[in-house]
């Protein structure tokens, strides 16, 4: 066959199949359809090849349970139950800090903290991991700035309770180059909360100058599927574990200067007379209550105070509850407070308000000494870390009786706890004659030594 003859052959061919397809429009279509899914198909197995690429990048990143029941019997040691498997950061430039988790760091390997989940009923059901700057999990939400994470066993309400779960961030904010939070994530027992007390939270708006932001991982965040990770962040789980004498005084000297520049507020020694000369004023405040722990007879009480303090010179007598009074309203009673009298409670926290060695007198109704634990020590332990002069406590004697042994555990929450707390006028004058008179003569010396020596111009506070 000739060359001619196979070339018209083979385009005789070429129509029949191209005339074919014109008369054959559904396989057409087909032909269509099918590249068109084939091409899809590779598209789609390039995305799962990228995506497992992803994952591999992530392998061995284990979110692992916030809240560790097993350790659940030694939840306040040094094992705590919330990210039990990593160990405190201990900064030896840092001498007399409390425990805590810096991220990333030297001790997580330059990883940083990946949080997922943000149930408030079910700890375990929140989840923790380290990851890579540059392989953070998939889905997951960069937040950039500074993050404290707390979580503490109390909560963040009580006046004492917030305020020892806040403590470390203010001690740590002042030493490193007073950096503030972006925001804070709040835990109790490794469940999320959303906010703090009005109290708990003006104190840390004062201390860092800025309005609180509690995140709460809600901005369209899947919670099991999204993790939050943070560029910087600082853990507390030991609430001040671990800080110093030392440390715990420059901490609420902080908060002290803080508050009263937050609140406007100046302090004096003297007063002046109507004839302009200058008089030591000796001021002490009865700090009421109102439920449990109240005295049962506040105008019995009042009366006593006033009488005794008549006969000091220079004794000025402040009335007050903290439940009529703001934030502000507090800081300002507590700094013009030389002697603070108050039943056992959470206002007496205000007390880091008062100038350094000013003197605390405390009440208890009957039973505490005998079955109320070391928590009924905690104010003790406050004006320790203060700078304050704790003047001792007064018991009530008299209450009901328990119907279990006296030294059954039930009787303290059966009868107690909220008991309300009588008086005796004999010892309370003699005592509060004497917290008076030692204050006076603390003040008449500090006051001569000023006279004496050039008054030092005032100290900003730090982080100013």
């Amino acid at each position: 066959m000739s060359m001619a003859t196979t070339k018209s052959f083979s385009e005789q061919r070429s129509f029949h199949m191209v005339s074919s397809l014109r008369y054959y429009p559904k396989l057409s279509l087909y032909l269509a359809t099918s590249s068109i899914t084939l091409l899809l198909l590779l598209q789609l197995q390039v995305l799962l090849d990228q995506r497992a690429q992803q994952q591999q990048s992530t392998a061995g990143l284990d979110f692992m349970p916030l809240k560790n029941i097993s350790l659940a019997a030694t939840a306040m040691d040094g094992n705590t139950w919330f990210m039990s498997a990593l160990n405190d950061t201990h900064d030896e430039a840092a001498e007399g800090e409390a425990a805590h988790l810096l991220f990333p760091s030297v001790a997580s390997g330059g990883r940083l903290l990946c949080l997922s989940g943000r149930d408030a009923r079910d700890g375990t059901r929140n989840r923790y991991a380290l990851a890579a700057a540059d392989a953070l999990p998939p889905g997951s939400r960069l937040l950039r700035g500074l993050t404290f994470v707390s979580d503490t066993y109390y909560d963040y309400g009580n006046l004492w309770h917030g305020l020892s779960a806040v403590a470390l961030f203010v001690s740590w904010h002042e030493r490193n180059g007073c950096a503030g939070p972006a925001r804070w994530v709040l835990y109790h027992r490794g469940e999320m909360r959303g906010g703090m007390g009005p109290w708990v939270g003006s104190v840390v708006e004062a201390v860092f100058g800025r309005k609180n932001y509690i995140e709460r991982f809600q901005q369209g965040v899947d919670e099991e599927e999204a993790p939050n990770c943070f560029e910087k962040a600082v853990v507390c789980r030991h609430n001040e574990w671990g800080m110093s004498k030392e440390r715990k005084e420059e901490m609420y000297g902080m908060i002290r200067c803080k508050a009263r520049a937050y609140c406007n507020i100046t302090t004096t020694t003297t007063t002046t007379t109507d004839d302009q000369e200058q008089e030591l004023v000796v001021r002490m405040t009865l700090l009421l209550r109102s439920g449990p722990r109240s005295f049962k007879d506040d105008g019995a009480v009042v009366g006593i105070f006033d009488r005794v303090c008549r006969k000091v010179d220079g004794c000025r007598l402040t009335v007050a509850r903290p439940s009529n009074l703001t934030f502000c309203d507090q800081v300002k009673v507590m700094s013009s407070t030389d002697v603070l009298a108050s039943p056992h409670g959470a206002q007496m926290t205000n007390m880091l308000f008062m100038d350094r060695n000013s003197s605390v007198m405390e009440f208890f109704p009957k039973g505490w000494l005998e079955l109320a634990g070391p928590g009924q020590y905690v104010f003790q332990w406050i004006a320790d870390s203060s700078g304050m002069q704790h003047k001792g406590a007064w018991r009530d004697p008299h209450g009901d009786t328990c119907p279990h042994p006296h030294d059954d555990p039930k009787c303290f929450p059966l009868l107690y706890k909220h008991a309300r707390i009588g008086h005796d006028e004999a010892y309370f004058a003699n005592w509060t004659a004497k917290v008076l008179q030692e204050t006076r003569e603390r003040k008449l010396l500090l006051l001569l030594q000023q006279q004496q020596q050039q008054r030092p111009s005032t100290t900003p506070c730090p982080c100013m």
